[in-house]
């Protein structure tokens, strides 16, 4: 059954998914089976009937030749009505172009002949046909990075699937080009709504995740200069974007009855054209970091020393003295080179 929702301008059909009375398909097979020995059997004994070698109306033969003819063409477009349903599949049915029901559970079972599986994600045999002359790679992939879908299996997939998001080039909150890529772990939970909600649930999945990443990258800078700095960033605060990635692409994506299972950012780097300046200037921060410390431990270490010489009286220094040592520590304890001794023979006095 369809309810109908409408609208101003537009009339929008919501397919309700419903499991399809299903018969056992060994039964039927074993049926059909008999039913096309019998119709055999009756065309034999209508022929002897015909040809008099059994004594009956000769009407009779004729009328049992063609009924056994009638059955045999009966019972071949029963066979048609034979499905078999993998598990981790599921088969979307539609009857002389309306909806007519979802099968979900593995097994081989017996519905309308003229029920066909619809999928419109599948390939047809043309399409693929098509691709292999003009693609001369030997894997045929889709966007989404997995195998496209054979044109004799138009059943669609429950399992859960990896989607390896191309990377893409998109803009950080500070205008500096960013490479990212993301992988999506989903699955179909309604394989009516994928089936007719959207003309290609694979496709549709993977533009909306290339969305989402432009719209969440340009929200965050790829990454702060400032240590003590509580900004969200993409490089150190990947994994709760991520979050907010699959929130906002599952929502999207729930009228494709797909679920979002988890997203993780896989590739995350400066662009080419800037890395480089971006790299010098991240080195040019963490030697300005390390002298910091550098300059911070020396000064403790002199005053430690001059604090030192004074208590334990070793040497009594005026303010001229003092000065120089602390130059000369400072230098030998801040400098990036080995210090080179001097021996000086006057008296420091």
């Amino acid at each position: 059954m369809s309810d109908e929702v409408k609208t101003k301008d537009v009339t929008i059909s919501n397919v309700e998914e419903k499991e399809i009375t299903k018969a056992n398909g060994g039964a039927a097979l074993f049926g059909i089976i008999f039913g096309q020995i019998f119709a055999v059997a009756l065309i034999i004994v209508s022929g002897f009937i015909v040809n008099k070698a059994i004594d009956l109306p000769t009407p009779m033969g004729g009328i049992g030749i063609f009924l056994g003819i009638a059955l045999i063409v009966v019972f071949s477009i029963m066979f048609a009505g034979l499905k078999v349903v993998h598990p981790n599949e599921a088969a979307v049915y539609t009857f002389f172009g309306k909806y007519y029901g979802t099968i979900k559970e593995a097994g081989f079972y017996y519905i309308n002949p003229f029920a066909v599986c619809y999928n419109p994600s599948a390939t047809s045999a043309f399409d693929e046909l098509a691709t292999a002359f003009t693609k001369p790679s030997t894997t045929d992939k889709t966007e989404t990075g997995v195998s496209a879908t054979s044109s004799m299996n138009k059943k669609v997939s429950t399992k859960t699937i990896t989607l390896n998001n191309r990377k893409q080039k998109v803009n950080d909150a500070l205008g500096n080009p960013v490479i990212i890529g993301t992988a999506v772990i989903w699955k179909i939970v309604n394989p009516t709504k994928a089936v007719f909600n959207v003309e290609n649930y694979h496709k549709y999945l993977s533009t909306q995740c290339d969305v989402i990443i432009r719209n969440n990258a340009r929200l965050y800078p790829y990454d702060v200069m400032e240590e003590d700095s509580d900004e969200k960033t993409l490089r150190a605060s990947s994994q709760e974007i991520a979050e907010n990635m699959k929130v906002e692409l599952q929502e999207k994506v729930a009228e494709a009855g797909i679920e979002i299972k988890d997203v993780r950012i896989t590739d995350l780097a400066y662009s080419d054209e800037i890395a480089a300046a971006m790299l010098q200037k991240q080195q040019a921060t963490a030697i300005v970091a390390a002298r910091h410390e550098i300059v911070e431990g020396a000064v403790g270490m002199v005053k430690m020393a001059i604090d030192q010489l004074a208590e334990d009286e070793v040497v009594v220094l005026d303010e001229e003295r003092k000065a120089a040592m602390v130059s000369n520590l400072l230098v030998v304890l801040c400098g990036s080179k080995e210090a080179q001794p001097v021996v000086n023979s006057s008296s420091i006095y």
